[in-house]
């Protein structure tokens, strides 16, 4: 029956390198448990950072249920108390100058409102982000994630700086404030922003004082500081905004992924209000982009957040599996500790310790023998797993998460 789906599914859809082909077919989600057609169950650590509140959340199916049945969806030219209510709560979150927000349906699209907005109000075009970094798959977006994408797929936009993440070596946010120091020298145009994740999605924490640094680059050379909080905004890593652990307000936020609950597609930019200088143009004028549905799905994704106390709560159990992890380390030598904030967390372990070498071979072995122990994650790096559960999952859930990756490291001693 699986075989049966999958080989459909790769016959119906274009074949791209990070989901074809599909290795299972997914029955049921709900709160942390995915079930495939077999019957098999697994605890979700990944859910592509968008479960926050697990899968189904009763209260958001409700919700949803109650707007399809009072305004399902709202032309362009028309407002609706949806959306404006979703866009008055995320400002109220905002810890800066007063902002504004625009909505999109993805984040990449997201990324590229907010660099439209950095270009209008800078009235320029270069950027810097870090190599091997991820902000989605428009042509804008890709582009800034490394300095030389494929050659098959064209010339990206122009301007893009890229420098070495601060996570690459000892002394690597050294490496990259000097390096970007340079760039902001060097640049004939001018940089119009730095975009970044604030804390990484692979879960690399930055130093203390790193982005404050980077704050004052931006600032002595007029350039727009852009944190991509896809991943990792909405309380995932212990605070509404991952920012507001690094000592530093942006000129723009990007969230999305979890926004929509899970369940519908919505991002959005929310940003200084000073940016507001572009009324002639439009930076986004997405069809969805007032989608009464997907910005009820957001609204009440974020009053479970606050009203549940997740942030919170995915603080707490942060520091309490890193804990449990650390233990486990010093029962099992393959496995050297976990790193993160939050829920956002990732497992690092010794490829040596069961005579492997860092790479894709090893971590091909890590995501095959925790799907074997029925947990759902993915690679961080060339040694790591992450652990990013919904914020909803329970203490017992949390508990046997753990002994599955106790009996994931027995597997590979």
């Amino acid at each position: 029956m699986t075989h049966d789906l999958i080989a459909r599914d790769a016959a119906a859809f274009f074949h791209q390198e990070s989901s074809s082909p599909c290795p299972f077919a997914l029955k049921s989600a709900q709160g942390v448990w995915l079930e495939d057609i077999e019957g098999r169950r697994f605890i979700d650590l990944h859910g592509n950072t968008a479960h926050h509140l697990g899968y189904g959340h009763p209260r958001l199916i409700a919700a949803l249920k109650e707007q399809l049945h009072t305004l399902p969806f709202s032309p362009r030219r028309f407002t609706n108390e949806t959306a404006v209510r979703l866009a008055e709560k995320l400002l109220d979150h905002w810890p800066g100058a007063p902002a504004k927000v625009l909505f999109a349906t993805g984040g990449s699209d997201a990324i590229e409102i907010a660099l439209k907005l950095a270009r209008v109000a800078t009235a320029r075009h270069e950027t810097i982000s870090f190599e091997g970094s991820y902000h989605g798959h428009g042509f804008g977006a890709f582009g800034l994630s490394s300095a030389e994408p494929d050659a098959r797929l064209g010339p990206f936009l122009p301007g893009r700086h890229h420098v070495p993440g601060y996570w690459q070596s000892e002394d690597g946010p050294m490496i990259t404030l000097t390096e970007m120091s340079r760039i902001f020298d060097e640049s004939r145009t001018g940089i119009a922003a730095v975009i970044a994740e604030p804390i990484r999605s692979n879960c690399h924490l930055p130093p203390e004082g790193f982005w404050p640094a980077v704050r004052r680059l931006c600032d002595v050379h007029g350039a727009k500081l852009i944190f991509d909080e896809i991943p990792s905004g909405l309380g995932k890593t212990g605070r509404f905004f991952a920012f507001e652990h690094v000592g530093v307000v942006p000129d723009a936020v990007v969230l999305g992924k979890a926004l929509g609950g899970g369940v519908a597609p919505i991002a959005a930019v929310i940003a200084d209000a000073r940016l507001d200088v572009a009324a002639d143009l439009d930076l986004g004028h997405y069809t969805h982009e007032k989608n009464p549905l997907t910005t009820r799905a957001a609204l009440t994704t974020i009053e479970i957040i606050e009203e549940d106390g997740l942030a919170a709560r995915a603080a707490r159990l942060g520091d309490h599996v890193i804990a449990e992890i650390a233990k486990l380390a010093t029962k099992y030598p393959v496995i050297k500790g976990a790193r993160g904030k939050g829920l956002l967390l990732a497992i690092d372990f010794a490829p040596e310790a069961c005579g492997m070498e860092p790479g894709p071979r090893f971590t091909d072995r890590l995501v095959e023998t925790f799907w074997q122990e029925g947990l759902s994650a993915t690679e961080k790096g060339q040694t790591g797993m992450g652990f990013s559960p919904p914020l909803t999952i329970t203490d017992s859930e949390i508990t046997e998460a753990l002994a599955r990756i106790e009996r994931v490291a027995g597997l590979l001693a």
